[in-house]
């Protein structure tokens, strides 16, 4: 198998790890990622043909131009409305590999009311906590991103940050790789669902700063490829349950 036919089915399997958490309103969301050394993606499509992201295969992997122009794909299938999220995020970070864009209803219920995501855990989960401290940037139009101004207006806000929060609609997150980017959604939303359990119980508090520097410090330097592939292994053994 090449290495382009090895994204494209790990493409698609992140799409179905995301479909099976349900971390999108079905059928939307797309993740995408980048062809090494040229200006194209491989993303999910939509059209008449396509799958819900929960049953997405390889074929329902498109190539796409940097202008979001589909170049390769079968037949009834097309590049999503929103594919300019994704270019724009490839023309303007050199570091990003892959995109992810969903729409999980937790996540979007705090944009709306303009809360923020607290550091309610450490230990309990460090790299959700490094997620919330490192800092998410916001887009707070609640629009479709569907064109080049808007595209390169959502770049902007998004700036170098792991994931964005936007209003009213969901979430994009990034990654030097489909695992990672994948995992960060995924993250984000457990960060937000804990925020939300917590303030239907009564009042959250963050934990001591204390705390949070020390986990801060610990993740310095440190390689987390080992926790991404056991945390991808996890969620990958999800979907073969089925």
């Amino acid at each position: 198998m090449s290495d382009l036919s090895q994204t494209r089915e790990l493409v698609a399997q992140a799409c179905r790890v995301l479909g099976k958490l349900n971390l999108t309103k079905e059928p939307s969301g797309h993740v995408s990622a980048r062809v090494p050394g040229q200006d194209r993606v491989l993303i999910k499509a939509r059209g008449p043909d396509e799958s819900g992201l929960r049953f997405v295969s390889a074929r329902d992997i498109i190539t796409v131009d940097f202008n979001g122009k589909k170049i390769a794909g079968d037949d009834g299938l097309e590049s999503p409305q929103e594919v300019f999220i994704h270019t724009w995020l490839y023309k303007t970070r050199p570091d990003v590999q892959c995109v992810v864009h969903v729409h999980p209803l937790t996540v979007v219920l705090f944009t709306i009311c303009n809360k923020p995501l607290l550091p309610l855990f450490g230990a309990y989960d460090p790299s959700g906590l490094r997620l919330v401290m490192e800092g998410l940037a916001t887009y707070r139009r609640s629009i479709t991103v569907s064109n080049e101004k808007l595209g390169e207006e959502f770049s902007q806000a998004m700036d170098d940050k792991r994931a964005c929060l936007m209003r009213g609609h969901g979430i994009t997150s990034v990654g030097p790789g489909v695992e990672e980017a994948t995992l960060t959604a995924i993250k984000l939303n457990e960060l937000a669902e804990v925020n939300y359990r917590a303030a239907l119980l009564g009042t959250p508090e963050p934990i001591p700063q204390e705390d949070i520097d020390i986990i801060m410090g610990s993740a310095r330097g440190r390689k987390q490829s080992a926790h991404t592939k056991s945390g991808w292994r996890y969620y990958c053994k999800l979907l073969d349950e089925e």
